[in-house]
């Protein structure tokens, strides 16, 4: 395989469960890049919302944000918040629910964004989340937009949480799927859009592996 670049950017946006992160974090693997998890970011400092019980929007909690330090390790795998691993603790319900209020203050997402130009800015890497190509990286080497239906979007989400022994149904997860779609696509800051240079992807009737392979081919034939 193709050896790609010291300083490569590859950003790639897309709502919940369209197999962004899953994605990703396979090119990362095959490419040798580092993979940014942006929505850890934020699921990482909600972390600290709750345990310190502020509201998101707290000025309190901008001020941990603007003071705290968040890396990856393990070529991306592994999140560390104040060098303590998080990696599981963001994952719960509880950050699942408070996560999308969190993102939504515009503060919290300025702050958040320094931190991931900062690690982007170190060397090449694949970066995903909802606002990659459109505000954190706008010059990205490669943008791409995974989508899928709701429905599977909610499918592979349940089977998530069902790996985690979550008890919950489809109905349920497909609600806070369309719920957190409003929430990403309507906020005032930084809403999921397409970028008008993006590849679009519909995962919908694709396997993991035929995505990874597709954008794969894509950087390796593009990249200069």
């Amino acid at each position: 395989m193709k050896k790609i670049g010291s300083q490569v950017t590859i950003a790639m946006d897309g709502p919940a469960g369209s197999g962004k992160s899953t994605v990703a974090r396979r090119v990362a693997e095959k490419l040798e890049l580092l993979y940014l998890d942006s929505g850890a970011m934020y699921r990482a400092v909600t972390l600290l919302a709750i345990s310190d019980e502020l509201p998101a929007d707290s000025p309190k909690l901008i001020e941990q944000v603007k003071a705290c330090h968040i890396e990856f390790t393990d070529n991306g795998k592994t999140i560390l918040l104040n060098a303590e691993d998080v990696s599981v603790q963001i994952r719960t319900p509880a950050v699942n629910r408070l996560v999308a209020d969190v993102a939504k203050v515009p503060e919290i997402r300025h702050e958040i964004v320094k931190h991931q130009q900062r690690i982007g800015a170190e060397g090449s890497i694949i970066a995903e989340g909802r606002d990659l190509t459109t505000i954190v990286f706008p010059n990205a080497d490669f943008k791409f937009y995974l989508d899928a239906s709701v429905t599977e979007r909610a499918r592979r989400r349940l089977a998530d949480l069902q790996a985690q022994n979550v008890d919950t149904t489809l109905a349920a997860v497909e609600a806070e799927i369309t719920a957190r779609d409003e929430k990403d696509t309507t906020r005032e800051h930084s809403p999921l859009r397409t970028a008008d240079d993006a590849i679009i992807v519909n995962t919908t009737r694709k396997t993991i592996d035929e995505v990874v392979d597709l954008i794969i081919a894509h950087v390796c034939e593009n990249e200069q």
